[in-house]
């Protein structure tokens, strides 16, 4: 039992897990969060579970759960890429280039989705030292 269990923890480990973007769709209006992940079973589960413990870090997608329940959102892989072997491959710089396509063909801000709208390089930088000129 013990080999057995040792065995397939090291098969999971070996194994290659498809990467990709998903999105989570509220059934009810059509809202739609987009993320993705390096293991997107994984990342799945992960936001499925925080969902349904309350403790999801997107507080519109969490009260909606809340309000409709977990019936009412479907889990949609939208994107797959398959690891390789090549060399220069980065798997994070590849999914990263994808999650931002699927956000910039779905727009999933305000009405749409659940998203926040990622700010610009220039647009941090001001936030940071306009957070810092109060300090002196």
């Amino acid at each position: 039992m013990k080999n057995e269990k040792k065995r397939l923890k090291e098969e999971y480990k070996r194994g290659v897990r498809p990467m990709g973007v998903f999105l989570i769709r509220n059934t009810s209006n059509d809202r739609v969060f987009v993320a993705s992940g390096l293991d997107l079973a994984g990342k799945m589960n992960r936001h499925k579970f925080e969902l349904t413990s309350g403790k999801h870090k997107n507080r519109e997608l969490q009260a909606d759960w809340d309000a409709l329940g977990g019936e009412r959102f479907a889990f949609e892989i939208v994107d797959q890429i398959e690891p390789r072997d090549a060399p220069g491959f980065d798997a994070r710089a590849e999914l990263a280039f994808l999650e931002e396509m699927w956000l910039e063909k779905l727009r999933p801000f305000g009405e749409r989705g659940y998203n926040e709208p990622r700010r610009s390089r220039e647009e941090k930088l001001r936030r940071i030292a306009s957070n810092r000129s109060g300090d002196f």
